[in-house]
């Protein structure tokens, strides 16, 4: 059997380096063919294409003559002779990459940037292995419509472990699905006490390691917004029958509850790299992909209810996608900006939702959802948040 041929979108973050990991321990089930990345650090992604032997390596930004440079000097490093790849640089290269024939495209990319690269994936055939939630969100109906029958695996463990629980029982025997945060650093706070919170609080996770913005919106649970968006999208399951439950040890994934009463959960320790292979290897497991759980320990897990009150990005979120349309567009996008104001002290964190919400209320939506009013409707709330955080910075 010949190794499923990959695309890696945004190789240098986090999901893209752990994918790297998942291949390098399964090279008999995978073969990586391009890899694309933003550009904001040229000298990793030259090392990882001469550590995968990419056939077509891509930047949003940089020069092409400067990475190939850089390509050269890692290849001579790794003793590899007569490796030129095609290079594609701009900000259309992750979507040139997602058009490459492949088996399956793994779209790491973070932001709503990942749009187009998730729509060139799906129209290529390839499987789509989602961890660009964003692109789902903001598209909607667009890239639903654009997918064939399975054709997207999500990657978000949360989402990974619902598709992996649905197994258990057929669509008609799905009661709710239950989505598990780890309630960030923040969990227990009253909302009196997170308006004072610093980027730095932010930012100290106590699970997981993401990058300023997801990490960011793991802290304000905006993140767990855009994951019952994506569950809403991806199972086709109203947004009234998906909850959200706190589970601070982030070891039960998530759960689906059936019409019986059975609830089935997917547990294992937080480690990114299962549902990667999952998303690479769908609908087949990948042989030591991550630790199990051990039981020769004792453990405990519990879970708590979502204080809406101090974290009502959740309910925000429904909302938003309640309305449809624009509204999740607009929902990402000003929280996109909301969250680099308050890492650049001109804001408190109270205020990033606050700042959502008032976006979203003036809102006109779109009469359609096309990439065209998609984008427009970014573009609108990018300058509407400005305009209100002009006002009311600190």
């Amino acid at each position: 059997m010949q190794p499923r041929r990959i695309v890696l979108l945004g190789s240098t973050g986090s999901i893209g380096t752990q994918a790297i990991d998942v291949v390098d321990g399964a090279p008999h089930l995978f073969e990586v063919v391009a890899l694309s990345a933003g550009g904001g650090n040229l000298e990793l992604l030259a090392r990882q294409a001469v550590h995968t032997k990419a056939k077509a390596v891509g930047a949003a930004s940089g020069d092409g003559a400067v990475l190939q440079e850089l390509i050269d000097d890692a290849a001579r490093a790794a003793g590899l002779t007569g490796y030129r790849p095609e290079i594609i640089t701009g900000p259309d290269a992750s979507t040139r990459m997602a058009e490459i024939e492949a088996d399956v495209v793994l779209n790491g990319i973070t932001g709503s940037i990942g749009l187009a690269p998730t729509l060139a994936a799906l129209k290529s055939g390839a499987t789509l292995a989602l961890a660009n939630k964003e692109s789902l969100i903001v598209g909607g109906a667009l890239v639903k419509a654009a997918a064939r029958e399975g054709q997207i695996v999500p990657v978000d463990s949360e989402h990974s472990a619902i598709a992996q629980c649905l197994r258990s029982g057929t669509a008609a025997e799905v009661d709710r699905l239950i989505l598990t945060a780890s309630g960030g650093p923040f969990r227990g706070r009253t909302p009196q006490e997170l308006h004072g919170v610093s980027p730095e609080d932010a930012l100290a996770h106590p699970t997981w390691d993401m990058g300023l913005m997801v990490t960011t919106n793991s802290a304000s649970l905006v993140n767990k917004g855009l994951e019952v968006i994506e569950a809403h999208l991806l199972f086709d399951i109203p947004l009234d029958h998906i909850d959200v439950v706190v589970h601070p040890q982030s070891v039960v994934h998530s759960m689906v509850q059936f019409v019986d009463g059975s609830i089935i959960a997917q547990a294992s320790p937080p480690d990114m790299r299962l549902p990667i292979a999952l998303g690479l290897g769908w609908p087949d497991r990948v042989p030591n992909a991550a630790a199990p759980c051990d039981w020769t320990k004792a453990t405990s897990w519990t879970f708590e209810p979502l204080d809406a009150a101090a974290f009502p990005a959740v309910d925000l979120a429904k909302d938003a996608a309640r309305q449809g349309s624009t509204f999740p567009a607009v929902f990402n996008a000003a929280n996109e900006e909301a969250v680099m104001a308050f890492h650049s002290g001109r804001i408190r964190f109270t205020d990033i939702v606050d700042t959502i919400e008032a976006v979203l209320s003036e809102h006109p939506g779109s009469s359609g959802l096309t990439v065209e009013s998609v984008l427009d409707a970014e573009t609108w709330a990018r300058a509407r948040t400005h305009e209100r955080l002009a006002v009311s910075s600190l």
